[in-house]
């Protein structure tokens, strides 16, 4: 670092004048408080430069510690370089205070090889000193070099450890900045509400509900619960961790919640499907920024009550608020979802009025959505428009046209990309997983692992169902392998994808010690619903309903797949009257709509106990029109029980759902002839003639 030394006429400053700043000295600078109010950083500086050097040496020394400060928040590079010439010349470079401020002067700069010199010439090392650096390394990024001088640096305390934790975190280290907590307690170093509130953000990410409420008596024991930031970020836990009841009553305990703890109560809620117990904190709200008006959108928007979320919106314009780019996103997302094209086409006129359509990010936005309301042409156009070099447009139109199975256009488009990112890799394995062309998702994914791409957890789960719809344990067991040491991150899809795939490569038991291990570490249903399936797909209906059973008591929300599975393990146990319970309970107790899945299990279930007649009532009740599954189902439950009656009537409805339904014909043949009722079983026959009907050949899908 070279600073040259002027002459004084050189050192004055210009007539330019600063905006008043607050010199409080820094706890680690000084104790010492000022007695006279703010100044000018020039105003410390004049009577050096103006050669009067009145004041005696302690405060000469502190005003020069106050101007450094003053630099470092104005970011006024020039003049603190100025200062520290100053400093050089008078000789004041080995005091320590002043040393400290500019090290922290050049850190917050930036000019970290400066700092760096700086701290280099300190001629012991001070903990003062280490902290700044460390908190400098931490803030541009420079992680390691913080870790290399965490380890080495003595007397650590409070703020080494809080600076270390804080620059963990932010790099998505949970596991290490949570390490380091450990570290902390085991020294008996007391932790401050920063602290706290940062380990508490790291275990949100890794740990479940036993570690929230172990943190919140952490908290309590401390007397850091007055703290809003700290009781936020446990409220914020509580969520994360599905334990609403928790997070509620800790969020009333707070004296004064501040508008991100009632944001983050509301987001709790609505990611948890509560919007109305959202919507009841919203109108309590008594001052509404922007942010809470898109989190209670954001919550209409995932329960899919769109209307309800247009309305909020001109509600919010009413107050004289506007839209952030944040939240036009989640709208013309949510309308790409739900596919309300001329919605969708308004917020994106919007996001030209509001000038938001220069994003980058909002570009990709929009060629989402027009491919998800299946305009692939305005999709493209909206592309050509957009940035050649932002790679997430480029992956929005490759999602688009997997999304309306253009296959093969989407895979040139993945060639011609002058980049690409793991997001781009994982959504062509993801069509060909889709497409039923596994083999070409594998292939894929294994040039993508030979090109140096690290696989994330989306990716892991897409190469795992094609693996699953092939069959190939050892496959399989590689992959599964494969995230174990490269570190992947598991999920609850992830996890769920793993029990899948070893269920569907024939492997139960390995499924089965898999779900054990991460049973109680789960926060969504999606595990459950795979183990379920997978035990029912077996054959083991009991312990597939057992494990349902468990997670009825748990506080975790079932969906539709999760009846899907309990309805096919009552289906192979033969137990009717518990699959019918099952049945009535998804809407009555767990607000699941039935769909017509559900009703082809029960018309199965009745099936297969001789119960044609509540079958065949099922399928008349039922709220949408029975498909060929259903139909087909019917018919050979009359064949295997013999029941012609039901079985013409099934035959002719599947023949108006599908006429051309061979195999209906030759059902309802077989019904004829185990009757003794030759001639019709012949004239069915013949009839299938006379419309050239064939029955499709059965094939093994194995060998």
């Amino acid at each position: 670092m070279n600073i040259a030394i002027r002459s004084k006429s050189l050192f004055r400053f210009s007539t330019t004048s600063f905006p008043s700043i607050s010199l409080q000295n820094p706890k680690w600078v000084s104790t010492a408080t000022p007695k006279s109010p703010p100044q000018h950083p020039e105003n410390h500086l004049r009577p050096f430069f103006n050669g009067q050097k009145t004041q005696k040496p302690r405060d000469y020394e502190l005003a020069i510690v106050s101007t450094l400060k003053s630099c470092s928040t104005l970011l006024a590079i020039s003049q603190g370089q100025q200062v520290h010439a100053l400093v050089l010349k008078s000789g004041l470079n080995s005091n320590m205070f002043i040393q400290n401020s500019l090290i922290n002067m050049y850190a917050k700069f930036g000019f970290l090889t400066d700092a760096q010199y700086m701290f280099d010439s300190c001629p012991v090392l001070d903990s003062v000193s280490c902290n700044i650096m460390i908190v400098g390394y931490v803030k541009f990024g420079r992680l390691d070099d913080a870790r290399k001088l965490f380890d080495v640096m003595p007397c650590k305390g409070c703020v080494s450890y809080t600076s270390m934790i804080i620059g963990l975190a932010q790099n998505d280290c949970w596991s290490e900045a949570i390490g380091v907590f450990r570290d902390l307690m085991f020294e008996v170093v007391m932790p401050n509400e920063v602290t706290m509130s940062s380990v508490i953000s790291a275990y949100s990410h890794l740990g479940g509900i036993w570690d929230c409420r172990m943190l919140h008596g952490l908290v309590k024991k401390l007397g850091l619960e007055v703290f809003v930031l700290v009781s936020t970020n446990l409220v914020h836990m509580y969520c994360v961790c599905s334990s609403l009841w928790d997070a509620r009553a800790l969020f009333d305990e707070m004296a004064e919640p501040n508008v991100v703890s009632w944001n983050v109560m509301m987001n709790g809620y609505s990611k948890a499907g509560f919007v109305d117990l959202a919507r009841d904190l919203f109108d309590r709200i008594s001052t509404r920024d922007v942010v809470c008006w898109g989190t209670i959108i954001d919550g209409y928007v995932r329960a899919g009550r769109l209307d309800e979320a247009f309305t909020l919106y001109r509600a919010m314009l009413r107050t004289g608020l506007g839209p952030n780019d944040v939240m036009i996103v989640d709208l013309i997302s949510a309308c790409g979802k739900l596919m309300a094209f001329g919605e969708g086409q308004q917020f994106h006129g919007i996001t030209i009025k509001t000038g938001f359509d220069c994003y980058d990010f909002m570009q990709a936005t929009i060629i989402h959505f027009y491919a998800a309301c299946h305009r692939v042409e305005f999709a493209w156009l909206q592309f050509e428009l957009s940035s050649k070099d932002h790679v997430p447009s480029w992956n929005a139109l490759i999602a688009g046209l997997v999304r309306n199975r253009m296959i093969d256009l989407a895979r040139q488009l993945f060639n011609d990309m002058p980049e690409r990112d793991v997001v781009s890799w994982s959504s062509m394995i993801s069509g060909y997983s889709q497409s039923k062309q596994p083999n070409l998702a594998l292939e894929l994914f294994h040039e993508m692992v030979a090109c140096n791409v690290k696989p994330n957890e989306i990716t892991m789960v897409c190469v795992l169902s094609a693996i699953a719809t092939l069959g190939i344990l050892k496959e399989g067991r590689w992959a599964h392998e494969y995230i174990r040491n490269n570190s992947i991150p598991l999920n609850d899809n992830l996890n769920a994808a793993i029990i899948d795939m070893y269920a569907k490569c024939g492997s139960i038991k390995t499924a089965l010690e898999v779900f054990h291990q991460i049973r109680d570490k789960s926060f969504s249903v999606s595990p459950w619903n795979a183990i379920i399936g997978g035990l029912a797909m077996h054959g083991h209906a009991e312990l597939s309903l057992k494990i349902f059973s468990d997670l009825q008591n748990r506080n975790i929300k079932l969906n539709a797949i999760t009846f899907t599975g309990v309805l096919c393990a009552c289906c192979h146990a033969g137990l009717v009257e518990a699959g019918k319970q099952h049945f009535q309970s998804m809407k009555r107790l767990y607000d699941v709509e039935p769909t017509i899945k559900h009703y082809g299990c029960m018309v199965d279930l009745l099936g297969r106990a001789g119960r044609l007649e509540e079958a065949e009532e099922l399928i008349r009740s039922m709220p949408m029109k029975a498909d060929v599954v259903i139909w087909g189902t019917l018919l050979a439950a009359c064949r295997t029980h013999g029941n012609a009656e039901i079985g013409v009537r099934a035959a002719e409805s599947l023949a108006r759902v599908e006429p051309s339904h061979g195999g209906g014909r030759v059902l309802l043949s077989n019904i004829y002839a185990d009757a003794g009722r030759w001639e019709d079983a012949f004239l069915v026959r013949q009839a299938m003639k006379s419309q050239r009907m064939t029955r499709s050949l059965g094939y093994s899908g194995v060998v």
